[in-house]
């Protein structure tokens, strides 16, 4: 059996992680995009996990240690991790212009997770979503996240646009746009497993 682990990152209190006109709440915006993505995970015949069903932030040292439970259950072979995020290009409330989609692999990655982040990218791509980030040679960008760096599975961190980008908040907050974000990770992840 193969699973689906979806992280939904931070938890409602966080402080700083919502859009500068608060249409955004980065805790509400992944749990619903995790939720999204499960559906679509079932339907496809694949098992999911969520990691984190409170809606309060847990530590990440619990959210590796919850992933890694789930893969000496499951068989680490068998699973891969998908923790669900939102950008910003700064801290301070304003509106900037960094906007577009990426996903993060560990600097130490196995080849399955550069493999999963590969493919996410280029769903991304084919869904547009690229915005005016430098494009990835690899198709992934490199960062020492625990969520991808703690756990045993194969494990990815997608940054689903930017918070603090007007144009990126639209698209996010329109069902066409959250529609197309689930349609990625789980066309990318259909393929993951179809090979892995």
């Amino acid at each position: 059996m193969k699973v689906l682990i979806l992280d939904n990152g931070h938890g409602k209190n966080t402080p700083g992680k919502c859009s500068p006109d608060k249409r955004i709440l980065e805790y509400e915006w992944a749990r619903d995009m995790v939720r999204r993505i499960a559906e679509k995970a079932c339907l496809a015949g694949i098992h999911t996990e969520i990691v984190v069903p409170e809606e309060s932030d847990i530590p990440l040292r619990e959210r590796v240690r919850r992933v890694n439970a789930l893969c000496a259950k499951y068989g680490t072979q068998n699973c891969a991790l998908i923790s669900v995020h939102i950008n910003a290009a700064g801290n301070e409330g304003k509106w900037l212009n960094a906007r577009g989609w990426t996903g993060w692999v560990a600097p130490k990655s196995s080849q399955k997770s550069k493999t999963l982040a590969r493919l996410l990218y280029i769903e991304a791509s084919r869904a547009g979503l690229q915005g005016n980030r430098l494009p990835s040679s690899s198709c992934y960008w490199v960062g020492n996240f625990a969520i991808v760096r703690d756990t045993k599975c194969p494990a990815v961190l997608t940054e689903n646009l930017f918070q603090d980008n007007k144009d990126d908040v639209e698209y996010l907050v329109s069902e066409s746009g959250k529609e197309a974000i689930a349609t990625l990770h789980i066309d990318a992840i259909k393929k993951y497993f179809e090979n892995n």
